[in-house]
């Protein structure tokens, strides 16, 4: 209770130093201005071998403020919250601004798109900024995973972070809202060996709430699991093969989309999606809802970093393109309505056709599943894909042995529109709620 108390009144703090921003703001020239302030508090520990390495507390805050002088735009930050600093910050911009080009399309977002009695999405649950409980929990994950094999010959730590913090938003229309969040999460890194060849693989746990982390038991025993089963990779021979991304890489796979359908890509003319909107690009079964407001989801957010209020919004209907992703200066560039998505998108839920992996594993029968993507050779302009990758060969539907050094390639235009299928085994730690997914052929690069 003290923890929320205390933050209660630092989100008032942080509104009254964001009210005397833009007053000074407005007192020093600018024609309209902006300000963001956040302050976070937390307890970082990490351990290797059951042994602490670091103890970390921080209390740190910033603030950015952008000022407009007609349509010269000024820009400032400070990681220093004194009054003294704020002044100086805004005396920064304002003097940036009047040596600026003029820009027609700079400018706050439109009055009317200003979030109005901002939900309370329930993103606020402190836990326990106690070194030892971090600590003993760090330490705990280690010793699950030393403890599940012998071929498990080292650790690569483990780490416990616990954050909660205060993010407030105003801006001359008049707006000034802030709510309070929280973040919590467990890690840990483990290194097997088997005939002179080493492995490595990860666990982790991500949650708002501190009670509905995975247990350390659970997170280390994950983490040497799936060690183990890299152990004693084979190389592949090149061919084209249906492939599995699995769940823990779809959000990345759908982040090539969010870039593609991005305000900055279209009016640089730099995706392949310029002319998308209204088009199929996925399969007819595929949907793609975004839902900014669910209750204490790590996405979840009232308002986007310009004030305007974010609301459902449907992306892909029936795998046709029903959205592009805009901020303000997007808008104006290209005459479209902003969107909700300075700052990124929020929660969105994509559809599944089949329960769980093995499900999909059994419709693919001969394939390759890709649980690991290293480096990135994604062209968004073009679409080609290619992307140096590890997994597990499989036949007739059953997992048959582990493989690493190999290229998966393709084009994000094929990929999309030939997905088969997606699995219910949903990755709820990531913005993107995906299951595994079923590519149609792609072409795999090993010896």
């Amino acid at each position: 209770m003290a923890q929320h108390n205390d933050m209660t009144n630092e989100l008032s703090r942080l509104k009254d130093s964001v009210a005397k921003a833009l007053e000074l703001a407005q007192q020093k020239g600018a024609t309209s201005a902006e300000v963001s302030m956040s302050k976070q508090t937390g307890l970082s520990v990490s351990t290797r071998l059951r042994e602490i390495e670091t103890v970390e507390f921080n209390h740190d805050g910033a603030l950015g403020i952008s000022v407009y002088c007609g349509h010269r735009k000024g820009s400032s930050s400070t990681s220093d919250l004194s009054d003294e600093a704020i002044a100086s910050a805004v005396s920064a911009a304002i003097s940036i601004a009047k040596h600026t080009e003029e820009d027609l399309f700079n400018g706050l977002a439109d009055r009317e798109l200003m979030v109005k009695n901002p939900p309370d999405l329930d993103l606020f649950h402190p836990g326990s900024l106690e070194p030892q409980y971090g600590i003993d929990l760090a330490i705990a994950a280690e010793d699950a995973a030393l403890s599940v094999d012998k071929r498990i010959t080292n650790s690569d730590g483990a780490s416990y972070s616990s954050h909660i913090g205060a993010r407030v938003y105003g801006n001359s229309h008049g707006l000034l809202e802030g709510y309070l969040s929280s973040r919590h999460s467990l890690s840990c890194v483990t290194i097997g060996e088997q005939d002179g060849e080493m492995e490595r693989d990860y666990e982790y746990t991500v949650s708002r709430f501190p009670d509905r982390l995975e247990t350390p038991e659970w997170v280390g025993k994950q983490a040497a699991d799936k060690t183990l089963i890299r152990l004693g990779a084979q190389k592949l021979k090149t061919m084209t093969v249906p492939v599995v991304i699995s769940a823990d890489l779809s959000s990345g796979f759908f982040g090539h989309l969010v870039a593609a359908i991005s305000g900055g890509s279209l009016y640089r003319k730099a995706t392949w999606l310029l002319d998308g909107l209204e088009t199929q690009i996925f399969p007819s079964w595929l949907n793609i809802a975004e839902r900014p407001h669910l209750l204490g989801q790590l996405a979840s957010t009232p308002f986007d970093h310009e004030g305007v209020s974010t609301k459902d919004l449907d992306i892909i209907e029936s795998g046709i393109l029903k959205s592009y992703l805009i901020t303000s200066y997007a808008g104006r560039k290209l005459d479209l309505t902003p969107t909700g998505h300075a700052g990124g998108t929020h929660t969105w839920l994509i559809d599944h056709t089949v329960p769980d992996q093995a499900a999909l594993l059994k419709q693919m029968g001969t394939g390759l599943l890709v649980t690991d993507l290293m480096g990135s050779s994604v062209n968004i302009i073009s679409g080609d894909y290619s992307r140096g990758a590890a997994g597990f060969w499989v036949e007739n539907g059953v997992i048959q042995y582990p493989v690493h050094e190999i290229t998966i390639a393709g084009n994000l235009k094929d990929m999309y529109r030939n997905i088969v299928a997606i699995a219910g085994d949903v990755d709820l730690r990531k913005s993107t709620l995906c299951g595994s997914i079923l590519l149609d052929n792609m072409k795999v690069a090993g010896n």
